[in-house]
């Protein structure tokens, strides 16, 4: 009984001492979000209240504008961005689609863009689980459309995405600073 009690009170202190020098991660600057089509899709399906299937997820990351000049300075023109901040911007269709016109199989994808100032090329790409665009390739586009730069009336300081019903299928809306872009999707 006293070897027992004796081994069960090392595993508690080697344990304890294991957890007390584990270090978690900083918060990032640039949370974590997700967007779904149809818009809380996740909730409504534990709730039993999904009344269509699930069709698209986007996954990015939220950069803060704060006091930066975003478009043309932070965010340079003409060069490839990776539609957020931290990891490429990652989309997955649950089922067949169109872009542009193009069949997309279902599955998962990375979204990057090229911005100017009158218009953004929106690339769909095979390549998935990376940070940022530095290994951006351009053979392994499947997609690029000129989506047409909207101004909108309020700033936002959080970069946003989020899907909204359209009558041939949906939109993935883009937001960030004054600007938007609206990237349709059919189905």
């Amino acid at each position: 009984m006293k070897t027992t009690l004796a081994l069960f009170s090392l595993l508690l202190l080697s344990t304890a001492s294991l957890f007390a020098q584990s270090k978690f991660p900083p918060l990032d600057k640039s949370p974590l979000d997700m967007s779904y089509y149809p818009a809380g899709y996740p909730v409504l399906k534990i709730q039993d209240k999904a009344s269509e299937p699930l069709v698209a997820r986007v996954i990015f990351s939220r950069p803060q504008k704060g006091n930066r000049v975003i478009f043309g300075e932070l965010v340079e023109y003409g060069k490839v961005w990776r539609l957020g901040a931290n990891e490429a911007t990652e989309i997955e269709f649950f089922q067949h689609v169109k872009i542009g016109g193009k069949k997309i199989k279902k599955g998962r994808y990375t979204l990057y863009c090229i911005p100017y100032a009158d218009k953004w090329t929106l690339i769909l790409n095979k390549d998935t689980d990376t940070w940022g665009s530095f290994k951006y390739d351009e053979k392994k586009d499947l997609v690029r459309i000129d989506l047409p730069v909207q101004k909108q009336p309020e700033i936002l300081d959080a970069f946003v995405m989020a899907f909204e019903r359209s009558p041939v299928g949906m939109n993935l809306l883009i937001a960030w600073d004054d600007l938007r872009v609206s990237l349709p999707i059919s189905f």
